[in-house]
């Protein structure tokens, strides 16, 4: 079957992404400079066979989220990535909207911190990409496990990072109070009433925290991952904001001379190992 013009997009951009542009090994024999399938797939937050039957044209109208992420992956301009949703029959997200564009800057200071766990999400707690390194320390989340909020409140407790009662109650207080303003912000994001009432209808915390107006915001914090290769690490985790763009950029950094350093640089050899397997 002919491939439409979304598939085919996708497919010649791939090829002007190469994968140390990506944060990815190149190692092994490769037939083109660009991404291979299952490397855009890892990147987007999709599935290998997903991607090929776009890029065939076997499957059609894709998602708003899988454009996105698509977009990001093959880091598209901001004018690409308006073309992308057009052609894929979709309107792009107008204001009102929780922004998921990442500005090149953005996409740079990811290129730099390679030796660095790294991920970027928006305002709805949503991530949007991961450096491998980060990866290899929290995990690969597919689905609804994206957004932390889903995860913390939905998900199935499978989480490396380690809590007490009164940290996990602060951690939850701080993420719903998160929402909350961002509902604020950003009052015409279908996407993200969605996901509130699905919080709501299914998560008594969530509905007890929201329903009492709780306060609070993430600070800068130390945290215990349990991991299951190099055992627990000790990381200071600090997020950033974007400014003008509401992005949350999570840094987790080792103190110098320590245990905790010694782990996770093991852990970027192994990650990179497996990615390369």
């Amino acid at each position: 079957m002919a491939s439409t013009e979304f598939g085919r997009t996708v497919r010649q951009w791939r090829d002007r992404v190469s994968p140390e542009a990506a944060g990815l090994s190149a190692a092994g024999h490769r037939r083109a400079a660009g991404l291979r399938r299952e490397e855009l797939a890892l990147l987007a937050g999709i599935s290998v066979d997903y991607v090929t039957r776009l890029e065939q044209g076997r499957a059609a109208n894709p998602s708003e989220q899988v454009v996105e992420a698509l977009g990001r992956a093959l880091r598209v301009s901001a004018a690409e990535r308006e073309h992308l949703f057009h052609i894929a029959g979709l309107v792009p997200p107008g204001r009102g909207t929780v922004p998921a564009h990442l500005t090149p800057s953005v996409q740079r200071l990811l290129d730099r911190l390679t030796a660095t766990p790294v991920a970027v999400s928006d305002a709805s707690y949503t991530l949007l990409v991961a450096n491998p390194l980060y990866t290899a320390l929290m995990g690969h989340f597919q689905g609804n496990e994206r957004n932390a909020v889903w995860r913390t409140f939905l998900g199935t407790g499978n989480h490396r990072v380690r809590h007490t009662p009164q940290s996990l109650s602060a951690h939850e207080a701080a993420q719903v109070a998160g929402l909350r303003e961002t509902v604020r912000r950003y009052p015409a994001d279908r996407r993200l009433r969605r996901l509130i009432a699905e919080l709501r209808a299914n998560s008594a915390r969530f509905a007890e925290l929201w329903d009492s107006g709780v306060v609070g915001r993430h600070e800068a914090s130390r945290k215990t991952v349990d991991h299951p290769q190099v055992g627990p690490l000790t990381l200071d985790c600090d997020i950033l904001r974007v400014a003008g763009n509401d992005l949350r950029i999570v840094v987790y950094t080792a103190e110098p001379d320590t245990e905790d350093a010694e782990r996770l640089a093991l852990l970027a050899v192994l990650g990179t190992q497996t990615l390369v397997e």
